[in-house]
């Protein structure tokens, strides 16, 4: 049976990945691609890259279609849009930027190491309010918070 890590790597068969700084790059030189991050919500009110927008990943297929209350005309409308997906640490952007290729959108990478490695590369994030959080703050806020039940149980012998 596959795990989350084998769907993941079987959808990098299909999607192409960027790093951190070839994204800085990219914005620097004055492209402008739509910066999807399909995070929750709560995720993305904590710390974001600036001007990135929020579909999460539960909602994406609709919110990519005309008729839909989930529906962004952003995205429905532009198939052939450049789109950067990004998520916390690389993996659900993967499926997401999967998703979207299957869907006929020609032009999507997803951001390898996500908002993590972002943060790692000291680029610029921002809370709800638009101020910008110090990679010290960001960290805190991206760490793994893992309750002792969702690990994984030790096998007893």
């Amino acid at each position: 049976m596959p795990r989350y890590d084998d769907l993941v790597a079987e959808a990098l068969t299909r999607v192409k990945e960027i790093m951190p700084w070839d994204l800085s790059r990219l914005l620097a030189a004055g492209n402008r691609p739509l910066l999807l991050d399909v995070r929750e919500p709560a995720e993305f009110e904590m710390l974001r890259i600036p001007g990135s927008i929020n579909v999460p990943r539960g909602v994406l297929e609709q919110s990519c279609e005309w008729g839909y209350d989930e529906t962004l005309p952003l995205l429905a409308a532009g198939r052939e849009q450049e789109i950067v997906v990004i998520c916390r640490s690389g993996k659900r952007s993967v499926l997401a930027a999967d998703v979207l290729l299957r869907l006929g959108y020609s032009n999507v990478v997803s951001l390898k190491t996500g908002v993590r490695g972002w943060n790692d590369y000291e680029q610029p994030l921002e809370e709800a309010a638009g101020n910008l959080l110090d990679a010290d703050s960001a960290d805190e806020l991206l760490a793994p918070r893992l309750r002792p039940e969702q690990r994984k149980p030790e096998t007893q012998l």
